[in-house]
């Protein structure tokens, strides 16, 4: 788990009365919206314990077009509304000291779309990027890229590879854009390489036959990154959308109607707190429930030395 960067306090500050710009004034709107939804912000601060911070947080941003058909607007202005989500999420992670990020800006499935929706994606990906990366670099963020880049539009593309070059020294949080994405393709073409490997002569039948799964994973495009500690999914979908399908095995699932342009950092914090909520067995057994069921081989990374439990209730 990661320590925050800034105090906890001044990442979810309030303006006082009578000092406000209008970027605070914007906070306290965001603050009261949050209290206005029964959400107690003090209190989740007060729970909130800062030693666990989740180290990688994923989240899949969906709701822009709903958010923007309530409003009658146009599907572009859902996208760009989004992008101000987009800019918190990033933010306040950094701050509160989560060392991962993966956003999953867009699918292989996306594709299906309408070509003017998009082309207008393709065209705010390098808008935005090319806005943020300086402030992105002066918070150390480094930026990695998951997905076939290969095929987008060159000047996107190439906005993106240069964010990557500029921010490769960075020693802050990892921002994981997810961009051309699929994460079947990514497991089929980690197979792949693993066969072409052993035709080639590079490894052997043997070491194929030794691969376990940490080491099929040093072959998907997430290699040497940490497993999720927490998956978020806005607009209330009860589904993965071929996101992160191998690496988010144990990863907790927080799901929240809330879409993605009204997502804030209090619907973070509110996230955040239901996390810690939570017990992680990953499939075995935590130590309160192995004092009642009087056993003791409990393994300290997680697992225990008799199986676990399988099934409903074991994970």
């Amino acid at each position: 788990m990661s320590a925050p960067r800034k105090p906890i306090e001044e990442v979810f500050a309030v303006a006082h009365a009578g000092h406000a710009s209008a970027h605070t004034a914007a906070r306290d709107t965001a603050f009261d919206t949050a209290l206005g939804t029964g959400f107690d912000v003090r209190a989740a601060l007060a729970a909130l314990d800062t030693k666990r911070i989740p180290a990688h947080i994923a989240v899949i941003m969906d709701g822009n077009g709903r958010w923007a058909k309530q409003r009658g607007k146009s599907r572009a202005a859902g996208h760009k509304a989004g992008i101000v989500g987009v800019r918190e999420l990033i933010r306040t992670a950094s701050d509160i000291g989560v060392d991962f990020l993966t956003i999953y800006s867009f699918s292989t499935e996306n594709w299906s779309r309408p070509r003017q929706e998009v082309r207008t994606l393709m065209e705010l990906f390098a808008k935005t990027m090319s806005a943020e990366l300086q402030g992105m670099l002066e918070n150390q963020v480094r930026i990695k890229l998951i997905g076939d880049v290969s095929v987008l539009p060159p000047k996107t593309r190439d906005t993106f590879l240069d964010a990557v070059r500029q921010s490769a020294d960075n020693t802050g949080m990892t921002l994981v854009i997810a961009v051309n994405y699929g994460s079947r393709a990514e497991i089929v073409n980690a197979a792949k390489t693993i066969a072409n490997a052993c035709l080639s002569g590079q490894i052997s039948a043997a070491q194929v036959q030794e691969l376990d799964m940490q080491g099929f994973a040093g072959y998907l495009q997430t290699a040497g990154i940490p497993d999720p500690d927490l998956l978020v999914r806005t607009s209330g979908e009860y589904r993965l959308s071929n996101f992160l399908l191998y690496q988010i095995a144990y990863s907790e699932l927080y799901i929240t109607d809330v879409l993605w342009p009204d997502f804030d950092r209090f619907e973070l914090l509110r996230a955040l707190v239901e996390f810690q909520s939570r017990r992680r067995r990953f499939g075995g057994l935590d130590r309160r429930d192995h004092r009642s069921s009087g056993t003791h081989d409990f393994d300290h990374r997680g697992g225990n030395t008799n199986g676990g439990e399988d099934g409903v209730g074991g994970v």
